[in-house]
């Protein structure tokens, strides 16, 4: 169970969220059971990637402070299982039998990897550790401008981090604000066994807003996936299917769930700020309902202010990185935020579903809407 409520960022605590739904006994256990071992078909097939019944499930991505660990961290790459929409609702079950998921010092391994945070200025001691797993890796990190050794890709760096070994990575912290990072070996394959995560520079006296988080987008050939778990499937890269579509690697219902989802709560009068990252092959344009938003921030260069107008969709590319800002100003309710190509709003064939998320004020958390959604993301009372 985590003390820390809502997308992965700077939201509610657990006893504010309490409070707000006006049930502190209806909700004092729920999410600590419903979710922490979601059902899985588990195959066995052994070798060197095959799926092991005792892989570790992904947590929630965790944001790691490098300016409190002296700017220093090491990233094990790790097999797990993770759980996309482990519910029976809306399409349900969508289970990843096997992922390669990323795991900051002694944390937990999640799916997208860690948030890296930072203030711009430092120099960044990354550790990739690839001593548990039998696949060769890298790490890549946008927006950064660093030494040619350093840049992550193995044919034109001469590094490649192999099995049973680790590597160090010196990245200077020195381009302000959203990046993302990923492995550069056989990048296509392994962003989609999930490699992929955020770092985020602060520029010096940076201020944050009353509510910031982070998301990142991403569609999935669960082919992979399923190939790697011992499936009779077969992906194939010049066919490449997307058949689950994520919002920090939940798809709808699970990614409204307070605790292992990522819905933006937000309290009537906060400026709410989001960091959008797209880590799939895929365009997909983020509406969101009843909120106007500014762009504030694109792969790191500030947003002139003539620029800065309101919109309510903006579409990201492959790899791009928007930070946009807008007030909580609506009617307190519940409103989606989701990808306006439709048919990523889906679970296989059943919609809604997928990348589908809501902006929640705690105003509306104490009604039986709420309430049922909360009973369809699994946090049950």
């Amino acid at each position: 169970m985590t003390n820390s409520i809502g997308a992965p960022g700077t939201g509610i605590s657990r006893r504010q969220f309490l409070a707000a739904t006006g049930s502190a006994g209806l909700f004092a256990t729920a999410g600590c059971t419903t979710l922490s071992e979601p059902s899985a078909n588990v195959v066995d097939v052994g070798g060197p990637t095959g799926m092991q019944s005792d892989l570790p499930w992904t947590g929630r991505p965790e944001v790691v402070n490098l300016d409190a660990r002296g700017h220093k961290v090491t990233i094990k790459s790790v097999m797990a299982r993770h759980s996309i929409h482990p519910g029976e609702t809306m399409g349900g079950p969508i289970n990843l039998p096997v992922v390669w998921a990323f795991q900051a010092d002694d944390g937990t391994p999640s799916v997208p990897g860690p948030i890296l945070r930072c203030t711009e200025g430092a120099e960044l001691k990354i550790t990739l550790d690839n001593t548990e797993m039998q696949v060769p890796h890298t790490l890549h990190f946008h927006g950064v401008r660093k030494t040619w050794e350093n840049d992550g890709v193995p044919t034109t760096t001469g590094i490649t981090v192999m099995p049973g070994e680790k590597h160090t990575y010196t990245i200077p912290a020195n381009v302000a604000g959203t990046h993302l990072y990923h492995c550069h070996y056989q990048t296509p394959m392994h962003m989609d066994m999930g490699m992929y995560g955020i770092l985020r520079v602060n520029p010096e006296g940076y201020e944050e807003a009353d509510k910031e988080y982070f998301m990142t987008a991403k569609e999935w050939d669960t082919r992979l996936s399923r190939q790697h778990g011992g499936e009779n499937v077969s992906y194939d890269l010049t066919n490449r299917r997307g058949d689950a579509f994520t919002l920090n690697g939940k798809s709808a219902p699970a990614t409204l769930h307070p605790e292992t989802g990522s819905p933006i709560i937000v309290e009537s009068g906060d400026t709410v700020r989001i960091h959008w990252v797209n880590a799939g092959f895929m365009s997909h344009p983020l509406h969101v309902h009843n909120h106007r938003f500014r762009v504030v921030e694109k792969d790191g260069s500030p947003m002139p202010e003539a620029l800065q107008f309101e919109q309510d969709v903006l579409n990201i590319a492959p790899a791009e990185r928007y930070t946009v800002e807008f007030e909580a100003d609506a009617d307190p309710g519940i409103y989606l935020m989701h990808c306006h190509k439709v048919d990523h709003v889906r679970n296989g064939s059943s919609y809604p579903g997928g990348m589908l998320n809501a902006v929640v004020y705690t105003g509306a958390m104490d009604t039986d809407i709420f309430r049922s959604l909360m009973d369809y993301a699994g946090y049950e009372a």
